[in-house]
């Protein structure tokens, strides 16, 4: 009878102990941005006037946790850019961006720093992988962020050294641009509310 019990007792403590190792659920948001409602501009310097441009959104889906654990992706057409001539936007879509190759612009979220307020202002930054003409690189973006009821608004400004990293330069002898290129995006979107929740939290069904 003692034995039995001595085992029961170890049995209840092992039990105990599992619950305990589990790691807390984490609350997971979802932000979802409306390519409609979102502008990629980018602005190249030259010696004799600055080129404005933009790109098309074609998706753009985020996650993250509580703990600042982010994914997801934000997909720009690279064949969408527009600067305003169809010469230059032909010879940046063939001989710079080579969109036939690399269709695709992408910004993979990896980590949250900072919080992001249920609702009103926040300021975080976003570290993840920009994926450009076939190589990733890493970047750290900073994003204010305005929250009203599930309406997301936010924007972000940042630099691309394009020829540091392996596109081709289109100076000529006698027209002389920058070798990086600022990038400006404005975008809208829906935010989720968390939908993971710990056990403890879950509500119980009452008998």
């Amino acid at each position: 009878m003692q034995r039995h019990t001595v085992q029961t007792v170890c049995i209840l403590l092992l039990a105990c102990a599992s619950c305990l190792s589990q790691p807390a659920a984490t609350k997971e948001s979802t932000i979802q941005l409306d390519p409609a409602k979102t502008t990629v501009e980018f602005t190249l310097a030259d010696v004799l006037h600055t080129v404005h441009g933009i790109f098309r959104l074609k998706s753009g889906n985020i996650t993250f946790d509580s703990t600042g654990e982010a994914g997801g992706d934000v997909v720009i057409d690279a064949a969408s850019g527009d600067s305003g001539s169809h010469a230059r936007d032909k010879k940046m879509n063939k001989d710079i961006l080579e969109v036939q190759r690399y269709p695709t612009i992408e910004f993979l979220p990896k980590h949250v720093l900072g919080s992001v307020a249920p609702q009103g202002q926040s300021q975080i930054q976003v570290q993840g992988t920009f994926r450009l003409h076939g190589s990733d690189h890493e970047l750290t973006l900073a994003f204010p962020i305005r929250i009203t009821g599930s309406q997301l608004a936010t924007s972000t400004h940042f630099e691309i050294p394009y020829e540091a990293w392996g596109l081709k330069n289109p100076s000529t002898l006698f027209l002389r641009v920058s070798n990086k290129v600022q990038i400006d995006i404005t975008a809208s979107g829906v935010i989720s509310a968390p939908s993971a929740v710990a056990n403890s939290d879950r509500p119980r069904n009452n008998k």
